[in-house]
């Protein structure tokens, strides 16, 4: 066994990812404080050709130093929006036909392993600042809540981990 080098790994261009079939998928950021994870979740949105990433509240936007350092040019392939208040990212998604989930520990959350995507509709995936998770405001405004099963005891997870779980999770259900 020996590990690929980069030019035999299949990468496309930014071109080429650009005019790339998406998943229907929205990562919608919820007040995330952190740069780096922000960056790493662009990065991840683009491993699985996300359609976009709405940043909202508090969250940073590119081009920021923070961000590219862990994003790792995925700032530069996932579109992206920025809304002042996330409740405006979410009833501009509802406007437009998308299923709206936070990824959120809540009263009657779907476990992520049973959470089934439907192809023929469109998805936001709402996740939430590193200490306070995703606003109630907004909670209340999304059409259910999936969590990730956690066995021990923080039963917390780092954001740019959950969105990394939680989308390569929704990316192989609708790839299958």
């Amino acid at each position: 066994m020996r590990k690929l080098r980069n030019e035999e790994l299949g990468r496309i261009s930014i071109e080429e990812f650009k005019n790339a079939q998406k998943l229907p998928i929205i990562v919608v950021l919820d007040n995330v404080r952190s740069a780096l994870n922000i960056g790493s979740v662009f990065r991840t949105s683009d491993a699985f050709l996300v359609e976009g990433v709405c940043l909202c509240g508090i969250t940073a936007i590119p081009p920021n130093p923070e961000i590219h350092k862990s994003a790792l040019g995925g700032e530069l392939t996932v579109s992206w929006n920025y809304f002042e208040k996330t409740v405006s990212a979410i009833e501009e998604l509802r406007k437009n036909g998308y299923k709206i989930y936070a990824v959120e520990q809540t009263e009657g959350s779907i476990s992520l392993p049973d959470f089934t995507v439907d192809i023929k509709e469109k998805y936001a995936l709402v996740f939430g600042h590193e200490v306070d998770g995703v606003d109630q405001a907004v909670i209340s405004l999304c059409d259910g809540s999936i969590e990730i099963p956690q066995w021990g005891s923080k039963h917390s997870l780092n954001i740019s981990v959950s969105a990394g779980i939680v989308l390569w999770d929704v990316a192989k259900k609708w790839r299958t």
